[in-house]
């Protein structure tokens, strides 16, 4: 279905609906690589308001990407819930951006609603947000997960350790792991992206993290960020796999590119479930995911980056993750070219995952290559924990020495938990607790000591076995 607006002298015709919604997307390079971007300010005021005109229903009878030869569009249209959607089948896209921001849409609303929501709904009026709102809903929606403690409860914060090495060098890791948890950091998960894809060495490491939870008795869950076929072949080899993760994007050719489809991760979640490793919930899968992934596979079938985007959040929606985590700024700056892009997409990720289902957190990052800084990703951490979001990374110094870019430290998730007064998950600040690292306001008491349980710490070996 084509649309045409005329405003004033200009008359201004859009070919479909992902025409309209890519020209209705705030600027970003991503879009203009792709050739698909508004030419000017003007046609994107033209073809924002022809979307808030547009019955929310539209998006169920005209499709982005053809549902026969795709099958993230065939998960999304056959699990689509129409009970779900009738309280706002009724409404246009700007009519849907009004009632998001009234107060009739609370949390309870908002829970029931997110069923019956497709991702080309959330994305579309997305568009018709500014900052503020995107942050205003993002904050009434709560999406709760368990593993080995709550992750996503109102009023908490969460941070995944990030200890890479460059070398996947165990005495670095364990280094970088104490280092994180004197810093009330690892919450959400302890988390590592290997040097190696290879078994053997990913076998390694998740050894090495499941004797350190074990033998200081931390109440979280620990990752390898490998592919996710070598996190299938560890299982089957009898490997401690706590989550299972994996990057995902928003159409069958970008999946393809990295590997996978939805069977295999079907696969892998009933594997991982199998094993039963989690204590308070089974939610096992961890993802991740970027705007601009499906354009740099050339597999964005003319989708504007942050529709596509949104619509990898319907695919993690199918597995109930634990965690699902935008890494906003990593791609680089062909894809979100400065700090105000990477601030805006961190944002609109996050709201449109919330009002999806799912606990979304954000790497709130850039690459040495972009036009930001630390200033920017300040002001995103800020705006993000605002806006409810449910974890950010961990990482030693704000610099990953392994993967060469910059993201949040300790330090900044200590400083926006204290500004915001947003302790971690319970069950990990009980542990802090315990530990003499935190006291019940969330201060640190260690200062220049090392508190006593991890005087063993101190015994690992390069081969990552305490002595």
């Amino acid at each position: 279905m084509s649309f045409t607006i005329q405003l004033g002298r200009h008359s201004y015709h859009f070919a479909d609906l992902k025409t309209l919604l890519a020209k209705a997307s705030p600027a970003r390079s991503g879009d203009y690589l792709a050739g698909i971007a508004a030419a000017s300010h003007e046609e994107r005021v033209a073809a924002q308001w022809v979307l808030a005109d547009l019955p929310l229903r539209h998006f169920m009878n005209e499709l982005v990407i053809p549902y026969e030869s795709d099958e993230i569009t065939r998960l999304i249209v056959d699990g689509h819930d129409l009970a779900a959607f009738a309280p706002v089948a009724h409404l246009t896209v700007g009519g849907f951006r009004d009632w998001l921001l009234s107060d009739t849409a609370d949390t309870v609303a908002l829970t029931a609603l997110a069923p019956g929501l497709m991702p080309e709904m959330v994305a579309a009026v997305s568009k018709l947000m500014r900052m503020q709102d995107l942050i205003v809903v993002a904050k009434k929606c709560e999406v709760i997960t368990r593993f080995r403690n709550t992750i996503g409860l109102r009023g908490h914060f969460s941070t995944r350790l990030q200890p890479n090495h460059p070398s996947d060098n165990a005495a670095g890791i364990a280094a970088s792991l104490i280092d994180g948890l004197l810093y009330a950091s690892g919450d959400a998960v302890i988390g590592i992206n290997p040097a190696s894809d290879n078994t053997q060495a990913v076998g390694r490491l998740m050894g090495l993290l499941d004797e350190f939870i074990q033998r200081f008795e931390i109440p979280t869950q620990s990752c390898v960020l490998t592919h996710v076929s070598t996190t299938l072949a560890l299982i089957n080899q009898g490997a401690p796999v706590d989550l299972v993760f994996q990057s995902i994007a928003g159409s069958e050719a970008a999946n393809s590119s990295f590997g996978i489809s939805v069977a295999m991760l079907s696969e892998a979640h009933d594997a991982a479930q199998s094993l039963g490793r989690g204590t308070v919930g089974d939610n096992v899968m961890y993802f991740e995911t970027g705007q601009g992934s499906a354009l740099s596979a050339n597999a964005h079938h003319g989708v504007d980056q942050q529709t596509i985007e949104t619509r990898a959040y319907g695919l993690a929606r199918k597995f109930s993750p634990l965690l699902v985590n935008t890494v906003v700024g990593f791609i680089g700056p062909e894809y979100l070219y400065n700090g105000k892009q990477i601030i805006r997409a961190g944002l609109e990720d996050h709201f449109c995952g919330k009002l999806l289902g799912l606990p979304m957190g954000c790497d709130i990052c850039y690459t040495n290559h972009a036009e930001a800084d630390q200033d920017d990703l300040d002001t995103l951490l800020t705006q993000f924990a605002l806006a409810g979001g449910s974890f950010i990374m961990g990482v030693p110094g704000g610099d990953d020495i392994m993967l060469n870019y910059q993201s949040t430290s300790f330090h900044d998730a200590l400083a926006i938990r204290r500004l915001l007064s947003l302790p971690p998950a319970p069950e990990f600040l009980q542990w802090l607790q315990k530990t003499e690292i935190m006291d019940g306001k969330g201060n640190l008491l260690s200062g220049q000591r090392l508190p006593p349980v991890f005087a063993k710490a101190l015994t690992f070996t390069e081969t990552g076995h305490g002595q």
